[in-house]
C-alpha cells in the first residue's frame, strides 16, 4: 500500500528555533508510521536538509521540498509545520508550498502573516470588536515620547517585539526609567515593537481547531507565572503553573471559547492555532493567536489534547488528512 509522504518542517530562524525542534520531535514521534511515511526537515537560515533514518542529511530540492535518498526521489505530499517564529509562523513557508503545489498542515500564508504581526491583526480584530489592551505602536528609530507612551498605555505596561514568539524580547515595565531598556531588549527580535497597557485578570489560552469543516474549541488552560509575566522561562522551563481546564466560572469558560471560534472563524484559519487571552471582569481581552503553537511536551496544545482525550497520533492524523484532502 502506498503511503502518503509527510515532511516535518522544524527549527526556523528565530530564537525559538530550539522549541520548534522539540515541537517536531513530539510529532514525528507520534504520527501513525504504518499509515504515512515521515521525514524530519530542518529548516535553518542557509541550511535546508532533510535528517534521514540512516542519520544522514540531504539538502532540500526547493523545486519540489524533496531531496534524494539512496538513489531514490522523496517528495512530500504533505508539510506538517512546526515553525515557530520566520519562516514557518509568518507565512513565507505557507506562500513558498503553496506556489510549489504541496499541502500544509497551518494557515495560509496570509492568515499566518498577518496574525503573526500583533500590530496589525489587534487592528483587524479591532474592527469587529474584539477587546484588547490600549496600545502603541514604534519603529526602531522612531523619536520616543515616553511622556505621551505612558498617558496612552499607563504603568505598568508591556514592551513586546511586534513580530516574534515564545515571548522573546517581552519586558514588563514599571516606571519611566524602564521604559528605555526594555526598547532595546524589544530591538534585539524586531524593529517594530508594540507597547500595550497591563490587565489585571487571569490569563488563559485556548486551542481551536478545524475538523472537516466545524470549528471545535478545547477548554481553557490557565497560566499562573512564578515571574511577572508568562514569559520564556515560565513558559519552558517550569517557572509557572499551567492549568487545564482553568479554575473559570462556566460563564467565563464559555465566553473565551466564543471569541476564540469566532476570531478563528473571522481569520479563516486552518489547522490548529492557540489565542491568549486575560479575562478582566469577566470581558476576554485578546492578546495574541499562534498559528504554529508549540507542540513539544511543555506546550499548552498537548495538554488541552489530554484533557479532551484526544490523542496526539489521533489529532495528527485529522491535520494531515484535513490538509491532504483541501
Amino acid at each position: 500500500m502506498y503511503k502518503k509522504i509527510v515532511a516535518i518542517a522544524m527549527g526556523g530562524y528565530s530564537s525559538e528555533f530550539e522549541i520548534s525542534l522539540k515541537s517536531g520531535e513530539v510529532v514525528y514521534n507520534a504520527i501513525d508510521k504504518t499509515s504515512y511515511e515521515v521525514y524530519k526537515v530542518h529548516v535553518l537560515e542557509n541550511n535546508w536538509h532533510y535528517v534521514l533514518p540512516d542519520g544522514t542529511k540531504a539538502a532540500v530540492n526547493k523545486e519540489n521540498f524533496g531531496c534524494s535518498y539512496k538513489g531514490d526521489s522523496i517528495v512530500p505530499d504533505v508539510v506538517f509545520n512546526t515553525i515557530h517564529g520566520t519562516p514557518g509562523e509568518d507565512g513565507m513557508l505557507a506562500s513558498y508550498l503553496e506556489l510549489i503545489g504541496v499541502a500544509q498542515t497551518s494557515a495560509g500564508f496570509y492568515q499566518a502573516a498577518l496574525s503573526f504581526n500583533k500590530r496589525d491583526c489587534l487592528s483587524v480584530l479591532k474592527k469587529f470588536g474584539i477587546k484588547c489592551a490600549n496600545s502603541i505602536y514604534i519603529n526602531e528609530g522612531d523619536t520616543i515620547n515616553t511622556t505621551e507612551i505612558i498617558k496612552t498605555v499607563g504603568l505598568p505596561c508591556f514592551v513586546k517585539p511586534n513580530r516574534a514568539g515564545s515571548s522573546f524580547g517581552i519586558s514588563r515595565v514599571q516606571t519611566a526609567e524602564m521604559l528605555p531598556k526594555a526598547l532595546l531588549e524589544a530591538y534585539k527580535e524586531d524593529t517594530e515593537v508594540l507597547i500595550e497597557s497591563e490587565l489585571l485578570g487571569t490569563e488563559v489560552s485556548v486551542g481551536a481547531y478545524d475538523d472537516r469543516g466545524q470549528i471545535q474549541v478545547l477548554n481553557p488552560t490557565e497560566i499562573v507565572s512564578e515571574n511577572d509575566f508568562f514569559d520564556y522561562e515560565a513558559k519552558y522551563l517550569g517557572k509557572s503553573q499551567e492549568i487545564t481546564p482553568a479554575r473559570i466560572s462556566d460563564k467565563d469558560k464559555k465566553a473565551v471559547q466564543q471569541v476564540t471560534k469566532h476570531i478563528y472563524k473571522l481569520l479563516n484559519m486552518k489547522g490548529v492555532t492557540r489565542s491568549d487571552f486575560i479575562i478582566q471582569d469577566g470581558i476576554p481581552y485578546f492578546i495574541e493567536i499562534n498559528t504554529t503553537p508549540g507542540l513539544s511536551k511543555e506546550s499548552i496544545i498537548p495538554k488541552q489534547l489530554d484533557d479532551a482525550q484526544i490523542p496526539l497520533t489521533t489529532f495528527f492524523t485529522m491535520l494531515l488528512n484535513n490538509a491532504l484532502n483541501g
